[in-house]
């Protein structure tokens, strides 16, 4: 079982600043020179002073489309427009295209500052001069994200742009799914929301009806991160029969569908439904293939036509990793731990080879989100010296990326990442702070639940018994009248039927796995159940019940060898051992004794790997930016018990040990 659905938020703060036009400077640069070839030909008296206009333009875009660019004879230029006294709105268009190239090629922040500022200044109380008022707004409050502590001037500056922009419905849109973005990154999720009603309106005014579905898929996503579970499948509802009948162009059609499906395939693996969501994923891993495939036209042709459709979620390139990403998290939830890693193998080659071609944001958020996944993922297969290292390349992600933004979005997690290494190397003191560390960061209620039933379970098993009733009686008092993932609320009773075995209420651990096994069993969440049948085994074997043992443990090792999870493994092995031994089967009980071995085996093995990893002093970081873990960690080998001799009573606190780390 994992945490995935937790990630959602982080994805979808991104993806609505996607929406964004194709126009680029360029397209911009060519268009004035023509307005202005077209002023010279009606007017001679202006005509010379045009005409160095015309001949400046030019030249400053020869020199910025020149290979390599030459930057600095593009700003000569640009700057020589100055000293003719141009008309206003030359003015403004040429300290706006200063402003953007030198935030596009120079480190000059503070220059392209003033040029925008300028700009804004003069075109603000132009009348018809909306592209070069608005875009300088847009671009403005760009660069004060990058550079500002807090986003309030950039807020300021697109709600002044906003309020102008109500004539224009482009400009609008455009405007309000940026503001929007802003407010989805700062958490502020009802403003977002609300900004983003107001998007579809517009474009429902204006008959756009493409631009109104982006809009309401683009709101489902906020919803969905509120947990407003009624309403996101309100919203997607509308926007599906929309799509269905309502939107003529094909190619248009097949990229909301994909965005519809993402959003689909997310809401129920948010609720824990693996079994449930096959079908929609099934179609989304289907419509990606038709949008990648030779003959599929270029987003600039499909999106280029009308104003109004200049708009798209992501391109194609990108969607085709997020439908990686998504496939992932379902396999990771349904227990499929060979398919997790062939996804998420094929989903960061392609993040590296588009950022070769241009490095994104958007593709570090990917791929430190599939680098979360594969952590479970080794963990669980009892790789934990890999899983540590893949903590530290995302660790590496996160803060190579400007102002430390992906590590405060993604620091929670990984905390709670580093506290199941920590507790599978039997590493309890730092694995408990790591998730005390993770609940305290996180505004994400799954994460949080994930982090405090790992740290029942650290408790259970340093038998700090009052820790672990409040932490449990605090678990269930916060999720019994609220919305929480089918297969986090399956893993609540489990630990709770971990817990009652541990006491020897054998009945009441009976009726609490049960409770799991029926959740577990009804979406195919095989890791889970795997877990439940195992110890549901040891529950049957501490009473006597060889034969009810039995059935219970053999599906459990054929789940976990399919999975393949070790950890399972290991107990049911155990299990296994001591059941052939009371029926005096040597043969069997010799084989299973082999097996528990080897899988003993491996993980001290693996454990002695994980000590000495430069990145084991990780489990030190609880605050501030991580450490680079560059040199060599000290050696502090924890032993892993084995089984020489397990007894069916004396087992239980040994075999509780090997398992548990994770549920």
């Amino acid at each position: 079982m994992c945490s995935a659905c937790q990630h959602w938020g982080a994805t979808t703060a991104i993806a609505v600043a996607k929406l964004t036009t194709k126009q680029n400077w360029g397209d911009k640069q060519t268009e004035f020179v023509s307005k202005l070839v077209a002023m010279s030909t009606t007017n001679t008296a202006a005509a010379s002073q045009d005409a160095c206009y015309i001949s400046l333009l030019g030249l400053a875009e020869y020199f910025r489309t020149a290979q390599p660019p030459n930057v600095k004879k593009c700003i000569q230029c640009l700057q020589a427009l100055f000293t003719f006294t141009p008309p206003s709105k030359v003015e403004a268009r040429t300290h706006l295209q200063m402003g953007q190239i030198l935030m596009a090629y120079t480190k000059n922040i503070d220059m392209a500052r003033q040029h925008l500022e300028k700009a804004w200044s003069i075109a603000e109380p132009l009348m018809n001069f909306d592209d070069v008022k608005f875009d300088t707004a847009s671009v403005l409050a760009q660069l004060h994200l990058q550079t500002d502590q807090s986003s309030h001037q950039a807020k300021a500056m697109l709600r002044r742009a906003v309020e102008l922009s109500q004539h224009n419905v482009y400009w609008h849109c455009k405007l309000l799914l940026q503001l929007s973005q802003i407010h989805a990154s700062d958490r502020e999720y009802s403003l977002a929301s609300e900004l983003l009603a107001v998007g579809a309106e517009s474009a429902e005014e204006a008959t756009a009806t493409y631009l109104k579905v982006l809009f309401l898929l683009s709101r489902a996503m906020i919803l969905m991160i509120e947990r407003k579970t009624n309403d996101v499948l309100a919203l997607l509802n509308t926007a599906g029969q929309i799509i269905d009948n309502n939107i003529p162009n094909p190619h248009q059609k097949e990229y909301l569908k994909v965005f519809f499906l993402v959003l689909q395939v997310c809401y129920y693996l948010a609720l824990g439904q693996v079994k449930t969501v096959k079908p929609s994923l099934k179609q989304l891993q289907m419509s990606i293939q038709t949008i990648m495939a030779p003959n599929w036209p270029t987003d600039e042709s499909i999106f280029g036509a009308n104003q109004l459709e200049m708009f798209v979620w992501l391109p194609k390139e990108q969607l085709y990793v997020l439908v990686y990403l998504v496939t992932v998290s379902h396999s990771m939830m349904a227990g499929y731990m060979d398919k997790a890693q062939k996804y998420t193998e094929k989903a960061l080659t392609q993040i590296e080879k588009l950022k070769m071609q241009e490095d994104k944001p958007i593709l570090s958020v990917f791929k430190v989100i599939l680098l979360e996944h594969i952590v479970m993922c080794r963990m669980v297969m009892g790789n934990r010296e890999l899983a540590i290292r893949e903590i530290a390349a995302a660790r590496d992600v996160c803060l190579a990326v400007p102002h430390r933004s992906l590590l405060k979005r993604h620091s929670a997690q990984l905390h709670c990442l580093i506290g199941l290494y920590s507790m599978s190397t039997s590493f309890f003191e730092h694995a408990e702070r790591q998730f005390l560390v993770c609940v305290n960061e996180t505004t994400e209620r799954d994460l949080k639940l994930f982090a405090n039933l790992n740290l029942a379970i650290i408790y259970l098993r340093t038998k700090r018994d009052a820790d672990l009733k409040q932490i449990l009686d605090a678990v269930s008092t916060e999720n019994t009248h609220t919305y929480s993932s089918q297969a986090l609320m399956g893993g609540f009773y489990y630990v709770q039927g971990l817990h009652a075995f541990h006491k020897n209420s054998f009945h009441e651990a009976k009726r609490f796995l049960r409770e799991t096994l029926k959740m577990a069993n009804a979406e195919d969440l095989n890791r889970l159940t795997s877990c439940s049948l195992v110890l549901l085994s040891h529950v049957f074997l501490s009473i006597g019940n060889s034969k009810e043992s039995m059935n219970m443990v053999t599906p459990a090792m054929q789940l976990a060898s399919k999975i393949p999870d070790i950890h399972v493994q290991l107990w049911g092995s155990a299990i296994l051992k001591d059941l052939h031994r009371m029926s005096k089967d040597a043969q069997h009980e010799k084989d299973a004794y082999a097996n528990h071995v080897k899988y003993s085996e491996n993980l001290i093995a693996d454990q002695r790997k994980c000590v000495q990893s430069a990145h084991h002093e990780l489990v030190n970081w609880f605050q501030g930016d991580p450490p680079v873990t560059s040199g060599a960690s000290a050696l502090i080998l924890t032993e892993i018990p084995t089984t020489s001799a397990l007894q069916t009573t004396a087992g239980q606190q040994q075999q509780q040990q090997q398992f548990g780390q994770f549920y």
